[in-house]
């Protein structure tokens, strides 16, 4: 199989990403994430293939990229002699380019801080990107932690992060809304200054920071009681049911690990489009062999930890585990608490949405 290479000049701007940094682009296609980032991150993602049950929760490694200035203007995955699986079952050959590794700097693990502007470096990383399988991609990014800087961080920062937190969900709960987009459908659109020009409405750091520990379910509302955009309350509690089963899944793989994470979030993707919504969740009946009116995620709190075979699903909801520029394996030093806490806290606010509705 032929190595899988990227033309600089057709790589475009991402705009699916409800919150994070400036400069992430992806493929004309869509289907990738090119997020620029430090050594340290490539680093984590590199380890978590010794984490299986981990890995299962976060996008799709491919591989990394050199975004230098030479004038050579393809760019090429590397990843040196790793066969790398997709859903499709296809293996994507990701080889080492020694034109791309040469000019790419090591980055010593230390705090960079870009205040949410653009980071400096000639790396990226290249992500599956999750919302392409959907046809209007709602997307929710929820920054977990009470604590938002690693033991790098100079003390400057620290105090400015804790600064944040105290004022925020962040140190009450251990979670902060960081953005989102959703789609508003396209009878909204006529007036309304506060849509994208592809109907979306989209929330910044702002509205998550706006948020108290009394104030944070409207945020959740916003996002999933959608009827605008087609999404009526019984399929939205499908919905909600299929994302409790996966925190439940992560909740009960993070309690297994030792590590620290620090402002790593959660990254919530529903389809949007009512119709589409509705005739993938008659596709998984179908595939289930379930009786119309039932759904196999019916009913949240039961797991199940000894699945051994993967379903494959329709394009009903995903949710990963995202950016680990903090992030590090810590043996001996038990579960990341911190982590946990915002974790579980989100757990509760989306069970007490099913019960509200």
């Amino acid at each position: 199989m032929a190595q899988k290479s990227y033309r600089k000049s057709q790589l475009i701007a991402f705009n699916n990403a409800a919150a994070g940094h400036d400069g992430v682009l992806s493929d004309p296609s869509g289907a990738v994430v090119i997020k620029p980032c430090k050594q340290a991150e490539i680093d984590f993602y590199h380890s978590t293939s010794s984490h299986p049950h981990f890995a299962i929760y976060i996008p799709t490694f491919m591989g990394t990229l050199s975004l230098n200035s030479d004038p050579n203007p393809s760019t090429t995955l590397t990843r040196t002699a790793t066969m790398i699986p997709t859903e499709a079952g296809q293996a994507i050959p990701v080889l080492e380019s020694p034109h791309t590794i040469a000019q790419a700097p090591v980055v010593e693990k230390a705090w960079a801080p870009s205040n949410g502007g653009k980071i400096t470096t000639d790396l990226a990383i290249v992500l599956e990107n999750i919302a392409a399988a959907f046809k209007k991609p709602n997307i929710l990014d929820v920054k977990l932690g009470a604590r938002l800087w690693d033991d790098y961080a100079p003390p400057a920062k620290r105090a400015k992060l804790d600064k944040v937190a105290e004022e925020t969900t962040s140190g009450a709960l251990g979670l902060r809304i960081a953005g989102m987009r959703t789609w508003q459908g396209p009878a909204t659109v006529d007036g309304d200054v506060s849509l994208t020009h592809d109907e979306y409405k989209v929330y910044d750091k702002d509205y998550g920071k706006s948020l108290n520990a009394e104030t944070i379910r409207q945020g959740f509302e916003d996002f999933f009681l959608l009827e605008r955009g087609g999404v009526a309350k019984g399929p939205v509690r499908k919905v909600i049911n299929r994302f409790l089963e996966d925190l439940d899944g992560l909740l009960y793989v993070l309690e297994r690990e030792e590590s620290r994470m620090y402002s790593a979030s959660l990254l919530f993707v529903y389809e949007g489009h009512g119709e589409t919504l509705r005739h993938a969740l008659a596709n998984q009946r179908e595939e289930e062999g379930l009786p119309d009116g039932m759904e196999g995620n019916e009913t949240h709190g039961e797991t199940h930890e000894d699945d051994d075979e993967e379903e494959t699903k329709p394009a009903v909801q995903a949710l990963k585990l995202i950016d680990f520029a903090h992030a590090e394996w810590t043996p001996g030093k038990g579960p990341d608490e911190n982590l946990l806490h915002g974790l579980r806290s989100t757990i509760k606010v989306l069970e007490g949405l099913l019960k509200a509705s």
